[in-house]
């Protein structure tokens, strides 16, 4: 045995009684039982050196791809300099994101909290709007997602997670997306929020009507009702411009951000929002806090990660390659119609959905055998992502379409039997 497999073993083996058993199975049902040992741009190595062209992209945190030289650079130079804050005096990579993060959203969006993660940033979202309003109701969209923790979890959309954990927040409630009336129909004199995504990501990629959101931003407006928009899978260029909801001309009161903010290297999130709303911070500015939120580590490889999206202009490379993809995509749509029921997507964000949930079961295996590292969406299983990083090559976007149409004539005659 070599020693590579010796490790991948001893490591599953580590899975299965200290970490999460039921995902080790999954794990090797689905042949992704290898380590993941190195990573450089869009490619993932295991230990025995083998190659995966990332079409995953860590869910929407690759943006930047793996090992980013930028991000890398700044990290650690801040690392030589102080890993983490006193918290106790001025923290400039804090002050300097901060500052950053003002002049690339959209409109008047000023202030920010920096947090560790996305489900943070809503967290602190969720708080800041009901502190603000001094009213109780959020309302979110039915199969949305938002987060894992106990307040972003009763804004999200699917019963699967949540059931176990109830009761979950009161007045919490759900309507479907991009049905404009239904929201309407909800808001009521006590209500604080409105939290959507502009594309609802682990949903299925789902995208709706053009009118929606800009609808949503009037209704908001008419009522006083704050809108919050989820920008943590969709933003800094993913889906062709540095965040989605630039594309309807639509600035949202609170905007939550994370995933990719820290280039694939540290892990950090942020809600940035309008100055009339942050009132209830300038009160009491430790109202709302975080040990680790905003430390020089993450905020260094946030300010480099902006720098560098902005230098390469990944936005529009996203917006190219994710025409190109779209196309080919739709053309194996038409070609494998037993297989493909749509296919959907804004920029490098695409959505297969396929006319069985157990394809995907067929076909992500198939992927990895052919050195392609793709995944289904959370709240929908029939929907297979593709959301590498805005790096990708033509040439590597080719190599995964050869692997994904080798895959679908597996699935095809798999079909049948199913």
């Amino acid at each position: 045995m070599s020693e590579s497999e010796k490790e991948r073993l001893e490591t599953l083996e580590k899975y299965k009684k200290y970490s999460n058993p039921s995902l080790a199975r999954l794990f090797k049902i689905t042949g992704s039982d290898r380590i993941e040992w190195r990573s450089r741009g869009s490619i993932i190595r295991d230990t025995k050196g083998k190659k995966l062209i990332d079409c995953l992209g860590g869910y929407g945190v690759f943006n930047l791809g793996h090992s980013h030289p930028q991000v890398i650079k700044a990290v650690r130079e801040q690392l030589r300099r102080m890993p983490l804050s006193s918290k106790a005096l001025l923290n400039k990579p804090l002050a300097d994101l901060s500052e950053l993060l003002a002049k690339v959203t959209p409109g008047d969006l000023q202030y920010s909290f920096i947090a560790n993660s996305g489900a943070e940033a809503v967290e602190g979202a969720l708080k800041l709007a009901r502190a603000y309003s001094g009213k109780p109701k959020i309302i979110s969209a039915l199969n949305s997602f938002h987060g894992k923790t106990l307040g972003a979890l009763s804004c999200s959309g699917r019963d699967i997670y949540k059931k176990p954990f109830k009761p979950l927040l009161a007045d919490f409630v759900q309507v479907p997306f991009g049905k404009i009336k239904a929201l309407e129909k909800e808001m009521t004199e006590d209500t604080a929020a409105v939290i959507l995504e502009v594309i609802q990501g682990e949903g299925g990629i789902i995208i709706p009507p053009p009118d929606y959101l800009p609808d949503v931003r009037r209704l908001c407006n008419k009522k006083g009702i704050i809108l919050i928009l989820d920008e943590i899978q969709t933003g800094l260029g993913r889906c062709g411009k540095m965040f989605a909801c630039e594309h309807l001309q639509v600035t949202p009161d609170i905007m939550t951000l994370a995933k990719s903010l820290g280039g694939g290297v540290m892990p950090i999130g942020a809600f940035i929002a309008k100055p009339s709303l942050w009132k209830p911070f300038l009160d009491n500015p430790l109202i709302h806090t975080s040990t680790f939120g905003g430390n020089p580590l993450a905020c260094a490889a946030a300010i480099a990660t902006i720098k560098t999206i902005k230098e390469e202009n990944l936005p529009q490379r996203a917006k190219e390659s994710g025409t190109y993809l779209l196309s080919r995509l739709s053309s194996l749509h038409q070609r494998y119609p037993e297989v493909i029921a749509q296919v959907r997507g804004m920029g490098l964000l695409i959505g297969i959905e396929l006319t069985k949930e157990g394809l995907g079961g067929v076909i992500l295996p198939e992927m990895l055998k052919r050195g392609v590292l793709i995944a289904y969406t959370l709240n929908n299983p029939k929907v297979i992502r593709f959301e590498p990083p805005l790096i990708i090559t033509l040439e590597q976007i080719n190599l995964v379409l050869k692997a994904f149409e080798e895959s679908l004539e597996v699935a095809k005659g798999i079909v049948g039997r199913m």
